[in-house]
């Protein structure tokens, strides 16, 4: 996970709450709300609307449909070690939501690869013509 995220989140957008985790713990299970759970407003960050399709495409169903990124890390025993990893996830997505994907370029096979292609059809052609039934004329 990347340490340092080139996006600046606003803490205006984030909102944290500490929610009861589940998993092996015996007891301090029961007693602590540890597991966090992260919600990001997307319009506050400002993205373009290019980034904003492609973060909404990455985010799935952690996307709700008021725009919220809804992020739970429950891995630590600890509410200061899951919350640095629900926001690094959080800059992770945002950072792979600012990646472009290349565009593909068209390209077309030249005159010696279409000959090359039709002479090898013709010679397989010939093979197998020459498996038929042997006449006696």
């Amino acid at each position: 996970m990347p340490t340092s995220d080139p996006f600046p989140i606003p803490e205006d957008a984030l909102e944290e709450s500490f929610i009861a985790s589940s998993g092996p713990g015996g007891q301090n299970v029961n007693k602590v709300a540890t597991a966090v759970q992260l919600r990001c407003d997307v319009f506050k960050l400002g993205l373009a609307p290019d980034v904003y399709r492609r973060l909404k495409a990455l985010a799935g169903s952690r996307m709700t449909s008021g725009g919220e990124i809804v992020i739970t890390a429950r891995t630590w025993r600890t509410q200061e070690g899951n919350r640095e990893e629900a926001r690094a996830r959080l800059a992770e997505l945002i950072a792979k939501a600012h990646i472009r994907q290349a565009k593909r370029v068209k390209t077309k096979p030249s005159r010696a690869a279409k000959a090359k292609r039709v002479d090898e059809k013709k010679k397989r052609s010939g093979v197998k013509q020459g498996r038929g039934k042997v006449r006696m004329d």
